[in-house]
């Protein structure tokens, strides 16, 4: 990962005005960055804090496919996914699949407000990282 990162912006509708609300907080800091998001997501976020956002379609319609091929691409570096634990959702598999794809590829992941504070707090966030371990990188053989 380079200094600048590239941040993917996801939120479920339950949660979309948290999302907006913690960018707007965070926008100093997410100005740094490259930002996109999943389509009314990117459009609530660009419209109350000015950022510029690149948006991707809605979740359900593809957007979720969208950011996974990127993350999959490594095109993105952090996911920052506000979700809703308590609703059943018909595009569940999807939420699922990109979470697993992040994990894959060792994207960074935060599912809610405290998570993502503290990324956006870390040191980590504005110099080049490494994320592979060279001992690990791609095995899935057992270790001594």
């Amino acid at each position: 990962m380079k200094a600048r990162k590239r941040i993917a912006l996801v939120a479920h509708d339950s949660r979309k005005s948290a999302m907006a609300s913690w960018a707007d907080r965070n926008k100093a800091i997410l100005s740094q960055h490259d930002l996109w998001a999943t389509g009314t997501t990117g459009a609530l976020i660009g419209e109350r804090t000015g950022l510029s956002v690149t948006r991707l379609m809605s979740g359900p319609q593809g957007g979720d496919q969208q950011l996974g091929a990127m993350i999959a691409e490594g095109k993105i570096d952090l996911l920052i996914f506000f979700t809703d634990p308590l609703a059943a959702l018909p595009h569940d598999v999807d939420v699922k699949a990109l979470l697993r794809v992040s994990t894959l590829h060792e994207t960074v992941i935060a599912c809610n407000r405290a998570t993502s504070d503290f990324i956006l707090q870390s040191p980590l966030l504005n110099q080049p990282y490494d994320a592979t371990d060279n001992d690990a990188a791609g095995s899935t053989e057992a270790r001594p």
